[in-house]
C-alpha cells in the first residue's frame, strides 16, 4: 500500500543516510521502523494488562505454597 507522510527534512535525511550505510531501501527502512515501534507499543500494552490483572489479585502467596517454596529450597544442595 503506498502513503504519503509528512516528515522534517532533517529526519528525512538521517534516515536516508542510515538506510545507505545498512543497505536498505528508504521504504524498507521506514516499514522496518513502524514495525518495531508497533511491537514495541504491543509488548507495553500486554505488560500494562498483565500488570492491571495483578494489581487485582490478592498480594503475598499462600502460606502452603510458601512452605513448600521453604523445603525445595532446604532439599537442594548449595
Amino acid at each position: 500500500m503506498k502513503t504519503t507522510i509528512s516528515l522534517p527534512d532533517s529526519l528525512v535525511e538521517s534516515a536516508d543516510e542510515l538506510a545507505q550505510r545498512l543497505g536498505v531501501s528508504r521504504n524498507d527502512l521506514y516499514a522496518d521502523a513502524v514495525a518495531e515501534y508497533l511491537a514495541r507499543h504491543q509488548v507495553e500494552d500486554i505488560s500494562a494488562g498483565l500488570n492491571k490483572v495483578h494489581a487485582d489479585e490478592e498480594r503475598g502467596v499462600d502460606s502452603a505454597v510458601r512452605s513448600a517454596q521453604a523445603r525445595s529450597l532446604d532439599s537442594l544442595d548449595w
